[in-house]
C-alpha cells in the first residue's frame, strides 16, 4: 500500500528533529511535475547554494554571445576571496579559463572562482536569470566576498571562535533570509527541473551545467542518501554557522529524474555535525521514495 504524502511528511520532519535541525524541503519528479513538501515555500538563506544561479546566468550569457565560455582570464592571488579550495587556497597566479572556473566553482565551492565569474556576469544579471526563469522568491544580495565580510563584520573580534557562541550566531545577518542571497525550495527544484529539461538553456548549455553538477566531490549530504552504483546525484551544498543545505537530482537507471531541495538550520552551532549532514540524504531519500511509488 502506498504511503499517504501526510505520512510521507511526518517521517522527514521525524528525521529532521531527530538529527537537531529544522528542515524545508521540496521534491520533484522532473517528467511527471509530481511533488512533496515540507515547508518548501519558506524563505532560506541559500549560502553557496546560489553559485547555481550564478552557473546558469554565466550559460545563459554565453548562448546569447555575449561571452566565450573558452575566454581566458587571469587570477593574482591579491585580493581573493577567501575559501578553503579551489582559486581561493591556491598562492600563485592562475590563468584559466570562464568554463575552468565554473568547474571549481561548482565542484569544491571555490569562493573565489564564484566572484571571479560574477565580475564578469555581473549580480543584476544573475537575478534578471531568476526572474525570467519565474523563480519569484529567489534573489542575489551580495557576492560572496561581500558575503564574508559581512559574516566577519557579524562575528566581531572574537574571530571565527566566536560563532560557537549561540548569542554571536543570532545576531548573524547572513542567517537572515530578508538581509542576504535567498530562495526557498521549491524554486530551487523549479530551476533544477529547468536545467534538466532543457528549458533554462539551450540543450548544448543546459548538457555543461548538468555535467558540473555531477562532478560535486561532496558525497555527506544529499547523494548519502542513494548509496547505489547506478544512481546517479549531482548537486551543489552550501554551508554556514548552523546552516547545511544542499540541492540537486537524483537519476535512476530507469530514467526516473527527481529534483530534490533540503534547507536545515542546526539548534547547535557546532561547526561537525555528522548527524545534521546525514538527515539531508535521509530525508530526500524519503521524498524520491514516495514520488516513485506514486508511478508503480
Amino acid at each position: 500500500m502506498t504511503e499517504t504524502p501526510a505520512r510521507t511528511r511526518g517521517r522527514i520532519r521525524a528525521a529532521f528533529t531527530e538529527a537537531g535541525v529544522t528542515g524545508w524541503l521540496h521534491a520533484a519528479d522532473i517528467d511527471s511535475g509530481a511533488q512533496l513538501d515540507v515547508g518548501a515555500d519558506q524563505p532560506v538563506v541559500t549560502a553557496s547554494v546560489h553559485k547555481l544561479c550564478v552557473l546558469v546566468a554565466l550559460h545563459q550569457q554565453a548562448e546569447e554571445g555575449l561571452l566565450d565560455l573558452s575566454e581566458q582570464t587571469v587570477c593574482p592571488p591579491p585580493g581573493r576571496t577567501p575559501g578553503p579550495t579551489g582559486l581561493a587556497a591556491m598562492l600563485d597566479e592562475v590563468r584559466l579559463s570562464l568554463r575552468d572556473a565554473a568547474y571549481l566553482m561548482m565542484a569544491v565551492s571555490d569562493n573565489t572562482a564564484a566572484d571571479l565569474l560574477l565580475r564578469r556576469v555581473g549580480l543584476d544579471a544573475v537575478n534578471h536569470t531568476t526572474r525570467r526563469l519565474g523563480l519569484t522568491r529567489t534573489h542575489a544580495v551580495h557576492t560572496f566576498g561581500d558575503f564574508l565580510a559581512l559574516l566577519k563584520e557579524d562575528t566581531g573580534p572574537g574571530g571565527p571562535q566566536a560563532l560557537t557562541d549561540p548569542r554571536v550566531v543570532a545576531g548573524l545577518r547572513v542567517l537572515d533570509p530578508a538581509a542576504t542571497n535567498r530562495s526557498t525550495p521549491r524554486d530551487m527544484t523549479r530551476l533544477l527541473g529547468a536545467i534538466w529539461r532543457d528549458e533554462a538553456c539551450a540543450p548544448e548549455y543546459a548538457a555543461s551545467m548538468r555535467r558540473l553538477l555531477g562532478l560535486q566531490v561532496w558525497p555527506h549530504r544529499l547523494a548519502s542518501g542513494f548509496p547505489f552504483d547506478d544512481v546517479h546525484v549531482a548537486g551543489k551544498t552550501g554551508s554556514l554557522p548552523t546552516v547545511r543545505n544542499e540541492v540537486g537530482v537524483v537519476e535512476y537507471p530507469d530514467g526516473g529524474r527527481y529534483a530534490v531541495a533540503v534547507f536545515t538550520r542546526a539548534s547547535s552551532p557546532a561547526a561537525v555535525l555528522p548527524p545534521a549532514d546525514a538527515v539531508i540524504g535521509t530525508t530526500a531519500r524519503i521524498a524520491v521514495d514516495a514520488l516513485r511509488a506514486r508511478t508503480t
